[in-house]
């Protein structure tokens, strides 16, 4: 049970454009996670306009954007961002059961290429350290650019809080 009330967009009308937008942005609704900032409706716009930024507008592929934000619900474990992503998105950028499963345990595994194992490494060590050392950093240059990297620890961040707030304010998962 989530610790604060859920938002009704329909029950204000001050918020019908907005919601519309989430609408049309999330799969025809205006899920948990909206509903639960719209205690601030600012806030709540500039979340789903920053969190659609970190999706769409980047070079990043599909594919990884998804192992990457997987991988964060797998580490802080947030049941919210598994079942948003797992099965439906992960399996629109071409990743099976499998693989997201995998992704709990990705160090052992080839599931993953040597470009999605540095992703992943830097990913780890965000979550788990917030400093990234060399050793950590420098592969990613074998495989991403200078802009890519940028991308990398925007999403990577972005998660994490996103995984953060969900958690605390303990938002209840979307039904099936």
């Amino acid at each position: 049970m989530a610790r604060i009330s859920l938002i009704e967009p329909e029950d204000d009308p001050s918020l019908h454009d907005f919601a519309e937008q989430i609408r049309k942005g999330r799969r025809g609704t205006v899920i948990n996670v909206y509903k639960v900032l719209l205690h601030n409706p600012a806030l709540a716009e500039s979340w789903f306009h920053h969190m659609n930024t970190v999706r769409w507008s980047t070079e990043l592929e599909g594919r990884l954007r998804e192992i990457l934000i997987i991988r964060i619900g797998h580490q802080t474990e947030s049941a919210y961002i598994l079942r948003q992503h797992v099965p439906k998105l992960a399996k629109a950028e071409g990743l099976s059961q499998a693989q997201c499963d995998a992704l709990g345990h990705w160090q052992d595994t080839q599931e993953f290429s040597d470009q999605e194992r540095a992703a992943l490494a830097f990913a780890d060590t965000m979550t788990e350290r917030i400093d990234v050392p060399d050793t950590v950093f420098e592969p990613l240059r074998d495989h991403f650019s200078e802009r890519q990297i940028v991308e990398l620890a925007v999403l990577v961040g972005t998660y994490n809080m996103h995984s953060r707030v969900l958690r605390a304010l303990e938002v209840d998962l979307e039904p099936d």
